[in-house]
């Protein structure tokens, strides 16, 4: 069929796009981080927030990390909040680029802004800004602004999940790991049994819980008939646009105009074939909004019925969980 040939076009775009997808790119250097610049901060607090951003750049970006104790050589534990002074405590280091970074108190919230200079032009390259809402949430927000600082973007922009910030998760689209419940409709595209029939409507009930890496969870399906399939998959990203690629099995009542066929090699008697049977999954795809409480969800997927027929079908759906 014409139809298969497009949806298998398909599902090889969609899995080239899975294996690429994971890939990052770091420019490589050496960086320096400063003491940060401190107002209403505990001491203890400050110096742990230090030692969880250098771990983290130095865990996550192809960065290479001058020493700590070389950089108290140099600055003696002052602070530096302008691009001019880290460009020239920069030059003295040796280093590619430098970040600083303040803490200033309001209140219960900490306000807490960072920048990050080239060292070779003097300029910024990197500055924002962002609120922690406590100290014990400096954690998650030191690992935002190392992976802010790595792939030298917004901190808003690396949202991943297991890594979302108090204050984000207090919007009304609230980010975190979570159990889902979806919807999904579109089209099953018969590639051999089914009689032989064209394409039929699918509506799919998801049941999914979701971990960082894994989503696991049941399929409930009008599927020419009527599908239960367990399934799992992997998360390719951890941020807003998420492929994934996957498996499932279960069992698959499928609906056929005549369950009856006359064989005649001696004589002529009916015999019942079998419609239902257990049933293999190869599915990929992709989660958008990966890091909200919804995501809308493109699928694709190869399934394959171990009935008398031997059922198998595209089935491509769209849908939110």
């Amino acid at each position: 069929m014409k139809s298969s040939h497009r949806f298998a076009f398909l599902c090889i775009i969609l899995l080239a796009f899975n294996i690429t997808a994971a890939a990052q790119h770091n420019s490589a250097g050496s960086i320096a981080v400063l003491p940060f610049s401190v107002n209403g901060v505990d001491p203890v607090s400050v110096q742990t927030a230090e030692s969880i951003l250098r771990l983290e750049i130095g865990k996550i970006s192809s960065y290479d990390l001058i020493s700590e104790k070389r950089i108290k050589e140099v600055t003696g534990d002052s602070a530096c909040g302008e691009e001019e002074c880290a460009a020239k405590i920069g030059k003295r280091l040796g280093a590619s680029f430098v970040v600083g970074v303040g803490l200033s108190a309001l209140g219960d919230k900490i306000i807490v802004q960072y920048f990050m200079t080239d060292v070779s032009s003097g300029k910024n390259i990197l500055i924002d800004q962002t609120t922690s809402a406590g100290v014990e949430d400096l954690e998650t927000v030191m690992k935002r602004i190392a992976a802010s600082i790595s792939e030298n973007r917004p901190i808003n922009s690396t949202a991943e999940v297991g890594n979302i910030m108090k204050k984000e998760s207090a919007t009304p689209l609230r980010r975190s790991s979570r159990k889902n419940i979806g919807l999904s409709f579109g089209y099953l595209y018969p590639q051999g049994g089914y009689d032989n029939d064209d394409r039929s409507f699918v509506a799919d009930l998801h049941l999914d819980y979701e971990m960082e890496e894994f989503a696991v969870g049941m399929l409930l399906g009008i599927r020419k008939g009527f599908a239960m399939n367990v399934y799992s998959e992997y998360l390719f990203s951890k941020t807003d646009i998420c492929p994934y690629l996957g498996g499932s099995f279960g069992f698959h009542w499928v609906t056929h105009s005549s369950s009856f066929v006359v064989y005649s090699p001696y004589g002529t008697y009916s015999e019942k074939k079998k419609t239902d049977g257990f049933e293999l999954g190869l599915n990929t795809g992709v989660r958008l909004f990966h890091t909200y409480n919804f995501q809308v969800v493109f699928n694709l997927e190869f399934i394959y019925t171990l009935n008398s027929y031997d059922d198998t079908a595209i089935v491509f759906t769209i849908g939110i969980l």
